[in-house]
């Protein structure tokens, strides 16, 4: 039993882990550098991953009315921050005094780990449907969900540091398009 629900609690995490994974590698392509930054946003996505299920879990009559705008509240966080990042793309291509966004600045990496986290508050609405009624029982899948979302956003990071240093166009347009895709997802899927 313990095994099955490791390997539950898991598949969870790395399911979405997956939004995280996505903006980091967006984010490495950008810099072209790892940099002490990727810590700091690896154990914010993390954080902010495994605490809204716990939100969910503990508000979900009250958070399940307004369920429904989960989605298109990150759908706008990220939509907004993509088209920022292709205007700011575009203006930097023609004037290189205009600073693009900046993921190694706090601020974005909290916008951006809030807007990656918030579908996970669902998950919390259904923590009860699975049985886990106590605090100690879902001490276990948000520590499964934060590690997975640590991990797989520095792995994400790090790729896209790679893919970054070989992408010799503007690639806040390309991030730019990423992040409005995986909001898009949010609201169609």
């Amino acid at each position: 039993m313990f095994l099955q629900l490791t390997i539950e609690y898991f598949l969870l995490g790395l399911a979405l882990a997956m939004d995280c994974f996505s903006v980091s590698i967006t984010c490495g392509i950008i810099q072209r550098r790892m940099g002490a930054q990727v810590w700091a946003m690896a154990l914010l996505f993390g954080f902010f991953q495994a605490l809204m299920p716990l939100i969910g879990w503990i508000f979900g009559d009250l958070l399940s009315r307004v369920a429904a705008t989960n989605a298109w509240i990150s759908c706008v966080l990220l939509c907004f921050l993509g088209l920022k990042m292709i205007r700011d793309g575009y203006r930097k291509q023609h004037d290189d005094t205009i600073p693009s966004i900046d993921p190694s600045r706090l601020k974005i990496i909290l916008m951006l780990s809030i807007a990656t986290s918030i579908d996970a508050l669902s998950v919390g609405f259904s923590f009860t449907g699975m049985g886990l009624v106590t605090l100690q029982q879902v001490y276990y899948p948000l520590a499964w969900i934060g590690l997975m979302s640590f991990l797989m956003s520095l792995f994400g990071k790090y790729i896209g540091v790679k893919v970054g240093r070989h992408i010799h166009f503007p690639a806040e347009w390309l991030a730019g398009v990423i992040l409005i895709f995986i909001g898009l997802k949010t609201v169609i899927f």
